[in-house]
């Protein structure tokens, strides 16, 4: 499991090396676990040939961060197609929890996320779903509940074929201010000046079936 660390900046720190280091997180929907050269596996229990929308999940971290944070972490795609995002400062609306019993069950299937009773941010850096996100490749912010595209910018992620190695993943979240790198090339900035800014909240992967990718090495930090 991560260590939640209270000093030198560091909130929490999670070297996702297997099953056992997320056994205290929180899927909702069908996702299947596993380990991949010393890092964890994330890829979708049902075939979405089959299933649709409903072959997809979202795996939430259980601590709760507040605003003012760098959220950091490698990834590598491992089979393709499909879709890979970072939902943050995730909140239930009215005040409350994330995980609120008060919510609507949430099960995987997207509408739930970007138009249901949770407010959250998620960029999508990993679009090779369909083949009109694979022709065109870009990363996309989105701001929920709303399901409104905030921001984009291009996706230097190549197709699984040609990933050798993972990419370190970094997201700040300052207030209205959010901007998303890959391997220390930022991708976008974007401020917030709608007047409802999202502040803290909770993290979570989401993939698109039948994507299989690694993740490894999740740090979140305090700005200041």
């Amino acid at each position: 499991m991560g260590t939640a660390i209270r000093d030198a900046g560091v909130l929490y720190s999670n070297g996702l090396g297997g099953p056992a280091d997320v056994a205290d997180w929180v899927a909702e929907g069908p996702l299947t676990l596993g380990a991949h050269s010393g890092a964890l596996e994330l890829s979708g229990a049902l075939d979405d040939a089959e299933f649709g929308d409903h072959a997809h999940w979202t795996f939430w971290c259980p601590e709760e961060f507040p605003d003012g944070i760098r959220i950091s972490w490698e990834f590598r795609p491992l089979e393709e197609p499909g879709l890979a995002m970072l939902f943050f400062a995730a909140a239930g609306q009215g005040g409350l929890d994330l995980f609120s019993p008060d919510l609507a069950p949430r099960t995987g299937f997207y509408p739930q996320y970007h138009s249901g009773d949770i407010d959250a941010l998620h960029v999508s850096y990993f679009r090779h779903k369909y083949e009109s996100e694979r022709a065109f490749r870009t990363c996309n912010l989105r701001k929920s509940e709303g399901f409104e595209l905030v921001a984009q910018g291009a996706d230097p992620l190549p197709p699984t074929e040609d990933a050798v190695d993972f990419y370190r993943l970094e997201v700040v979240k300052d207030g209205p201010l959010v901007s998303f790198a890959i391997n220390g090339l930022t991708l976008f900035e974007w401020t917030d000046s709608s007047g409802k800014v999202l502040g803290g909240g909770h993290i979570g992967f989401r993939q698109m079936a039948p994507l299989r990718a690694a993740y490894r090495n999740l740090v979140v930090e305090k700005l200041r």
